[in-house]
Parts: C-alpha cells; structure tokens; sequence
C-alpha cells in the first residue's frame, strides 16, 4: 500500500504521454476483452464496471439498487462507449471514451492536490499516472 498525491496535472500528463497511455489502454482493454474476439460485448463492459460497485455503495455503504436501476445505469454507459452503435465496442472507441473519463478526473482535481492510498497492485489508470510521474522526479 503507498500514498501518492495527484492533481489534475497528474492525470493529464499521463494522458498527453501517447506511449504510457496508449499501453494502458492496450492493457485494460485486453484484460475485458475475455473472448480475445477483439472487441467488447455489452456483458464483458458491464462485467468490468459492476466490479467498480458505481451505485451499489456510497462512501462504503451499500445502497439498494434494483436490477432495472442497476441495468438501465450499464446500458447507458456502454450505448456512451458504443459511438457507431454496432453493438460493441472497439479498441478505438474504449480509449476514446476512457481518455475523456479520465480527462473529467483530471478537471475535477484541477490544480487542488488530493492525497490517495492505492494498492501496490493496482493497475487503475490513476495509478498509473501516479507511477509515470513518480518516475519522472528526480531521486
């Protein structure tokens, strides 16, 4: 477990690095990905974001949720991840839409430093960025 401050600055340089974020995007896409058919299917995005808990938990209490709420919730994220509307989505479409996710996080912190504990283990995009800066000061 480490502790690292970020701020929007954070975020944005790991986006603006093409390579690292490129690589990230790869990776986590790969990992949800679990046909290997080269796109996402409604249930492998859902299966990815059902494991983030969005509505099911507020400040570490669980919330009900039915499963019209909970499904209506995973359908509209994944109809704003489909951007042609086939059905699935590409490679392309996952990274442009995480790119703007992660583009809000980093609007959201702007300037203002947050403190974060993450998991060594965790390969979140968040801490990845964490890393990449991390690797970019001096020693």
């Amino acid at each position: 477990m480490g502790v690292v401050i970020i701020d929007g600055s954070t975020i944005r340089d790991f986006i603006n690095d093409e390579a690292a974020f490129t690589k990230a995007i790869d990776k986590g896409f790969t990992d949800l990905d679990l046909n290997n058919d080269g796109v996402l299917s409604r249930s492998e995005l859902r299966k990815a974001f059902e494991s983030l808990r969005l509505i099911e938990s507020h400040f570490g209490v669980d919330v009900a949720a039915t499963p019209e709420e909970l499904t209506n919730l995973y359908d509209s994220i994944f109809d704003k991840f489909d951007c042609d509307h086939n059905g699935t989505v590409d490679r392309e479409e996952f990274g442009n839409e995480m790119r703007k996710m992660m583009l809000a996080i980093a609007d959201g912190l702007g300037s203002s430093p947050i403190q974060m504990a993450l998991d060594d283990s965790d390969q979140s995009l968040i801490k990845q960025a964490a890393d990449l800066e991390a690797s970019k000061s001096p020693a």
